[in-house]
Formats: C-alpha cells, structure tokens, sequence
C-alpha cells in the first residue's frame, strides 16, 4: 500500500513540474494584466482582465492565438447584446434568459468556437445583473478582455516553454508504443495465441489517445516557436517531427490492420513462416531506433539502414503462405514504408526499397 501512495505521489509530482511552467504564465499574466488595466488604463475593478489572461493561457495549452480572438469577440458579443436588451427590457429571470439564449446564438452563428459561445454567455449575463445599462462598463469589460488576452500572449512569449520538450516527450510515447504494440504481436505469434494478438490490438487501438496528444503537441510547440523569438530557431528542428507525424499516424493504423490479421491467421490455424516473428520484432527495433535518434536530433541514418535491411527479407514470408499470412506481410511491408517515411525518405524511394513480390503486388 505504502508503494502505491509513494509512486502515485511520483506521478503526480512529475504532472504538476510538466505543467509548473504554463501555470506560472497564467498566475504572471494575471497579476500584469491587473497592473496594465488598474494603473495604465485606470479601470477601478478590471476583474475581467486578469481572468481574461488565465483563460487566454490555461494549463493544457494550445491554440492560443485563437483563443484571444475568440475570448474578445466572446466578449463584445455578450457586452453588445446585452446592453442593447437590458436597457431596454430590464433585468430579471427571463430577460436573464433571453439575452444568454440570443448571445450565444449569435457566437455559434458567428463562428462556432465554444470560447467565443461561452464567454458571450457569461459577458451577457455580467451585464444583466450587475452592469447597470447605459454606462461604459460594458465597454470597459471589452477593453480588459483585450488587454487580459494580449498579456497572456506576452507572457507567452517573455517566459516560453522549449517546443521541442513537448514534441520530444509525446514522440518518445508514440513510438514507444508503436514498438510495443509490433513486439506483443511477435510474441503472440510465436506462441500461437489469438488471446495475445486480440490484447495487442486492444493496445494498437488505445495508443490513439497517445498519437492525439503528440498532435497537441505539435500544435503548440508550433506556437511557441511562432510567438516567442528566443524559440524561433526551433521552428526548423520542429519540421522533422511535424513530417514524422503523418507518416506515424500511418504506421500505427496498419498496425491496427496488421493485429487482426494475424488474429485470423492464428484461429484459421494458419501455417506462421518461421521468420515472421523476427521481422516483426526487427521492426519493433526500427521504431525503437527512430525514437532514440529524433531524441538525439540527428539525421535517422541508422534507422533507415535497418529498415531496408528488413524490407528485403519480407518477400522470404510468403513461400508457400495462405491469405491472411499474405495480408500480414502486406501490412508489415506498409508500416517498413511509414517508418522510413518519418525518417525523411521520400514515400517513392520508400516504396522503391521493397522487393517485388512473387505472385502478388507490393504494399
């Protein structure tokens, strides 16, 4: 029990240093935004500039830019709406109704974003219960949501996270998983257990969320190194991971295929070529050697080398092989493709990497 509590205390340690920076942004962005709208601006109560930096920023991150447009155009919609209603048919429970109702229509008709739907809402209802119609606090309120969003991108910007930590630490997940996934299929071939094969394709299919997240991630890294100058030369290293991504997101949807095949190829009782296991745990390797050599941010050299050593022993698999062992080595031969993909080979000269095979059309 004493084990469980220290290592789940771990975990959560390392979740709240993954996150220690954006948190500091938000709680940085908040105080200036205060400052700028209290001493420069010289709103008494500028409640809503502060909150507007903390929404602009948020914990997860991503999307940023966005999220001010969205946050301020929110908030003129709500402020807009509601004034011009209230002062005319006062406060009260349905005008309350009505001007929420008709605020956010008009967000989802104007662009659907839900920051924009939500902070219309509840600008709308600020403004019907403590605004009195008729003054500038509704002008006021647009003016701290503007400078609450451009102090959260200044925050960003002055105290920026390193985009390449993200990419480095969703990647190094990804393609963890991915070899993962390639050696318990190896492992259940060898043992002939369709049991095995069925547990790997529950995991190939959980390792969407994982792919999900490394996408996020680049998305904000992307930003980052778009707003921050002290990052704009990790924009170039970016670009590796970014042309990674795509032929990953491949890699583990044939993975997928590749585990029900071998699913049937197991309970049809199938003849399993002997060297199937191998290559399906050499490619295993080959995801494991990409992984370590984009960490390492040096050209996948390596990786490639064991890749095509692969390739040309994929057409050994089919002497003699049934349908599904045939549908096997096709995926097999569209993941060797994938995975040379990422590493920064052309899908042609991938493509040209595999052998003909014999009585059939390559992958």
């Amino acid at each position: 029990m004493a084990n469980r509590v220290f290592a789940e205390l771990r975990r959560r340690l390392r979740r709240l240093q993954r996150t220690a920076l954006p948190i500091g942004q938000a709680g940085v962005a908040a105080g200036g935004a205060w400052l700028i709208a209290t001493e420069l601006v010289g709103h008494p109560h500028p409640f809503f500039a502060p909150s507007a930096a903390v929404t602009c920023l948020g914990v997860a991150m991503g999307q940023r830019l966005r999220r001010v447009v969205e946050l301020v155009v929110g908030v003129s919609v709500g402020v807009g709406i509601g004034d011009l209603l209230i002062s005319r048919i006062g406060s009260g429970t349905w005008q309350i109704v009505l001007v929420v109702v008709l605020a956010m229509a008009a967000a989802v008709l104007l662009d659907g974003g839900a920051v924009i739907a939500l902070q219309s809402g509840t600008s709308a209802v600020l403004v019907a219960t403590l605004l009195p119609p008729s003054t500038t606090g509704g002008y006021d309120r647009m003016v701290d949501a503007l400078i609450g969003g451009a102090t959260g991108l200044a925050a960003m910007a002055l105290l920026p996270a390193n985009p390449l930590t993200l990419a480095h630490r969703h990647a190094d997940t990804v393609l963890r998983e991915l070899g993962a996934v390639l050696r318990a299929i190896g492992d259940a071939v060898t043992a002939r257990d369709a049991v095995a094969a069925a547990a790997a394709l529950t995991r190939a299919r959980a390792s969407q969320r994982a792919l999900d997240e490394f996408k996020a991630a680049l998305v904000t890294g992307t930003e980052v190194a778009t707003i921050a100058p002290i990052r704009w030369r990790r924009r170039g290293e970016l670009d590796r991971y970014k042309l990674a991504l795509g032929a990953v997101d491949l890699a583990i949807r044939n993975t997928r295929v590749l585990a029900r095949r071998a699913m049937s190829v197991l309970r049809d009782e199938e003849d399993v070529p002997q060297g199937l296991p191998l290559v399906l745990n050499g490619l295993a390797d080959c995801a494991d050697a990409l992984r370590r050599e984009l960490a390492r941010q040096v050209d996948p050299v390596l990786t490639r080398a064991l890749l095509r050593d692969l390739a040309a022993r994929t057409d050994e698999l089919l002497a003699g092989a049934g349908f599904s062992v045939r549908v096997v080595v096709a995926q097999l031969r569209s993941i060797i493709v994938d995975l040379l993909v990422a590493s920064g080979v052309s899908r042609a000269d991938a493509i040209g990497a595999l052998p003909a095979l014999p009585e059939a059309e390559g992958a």
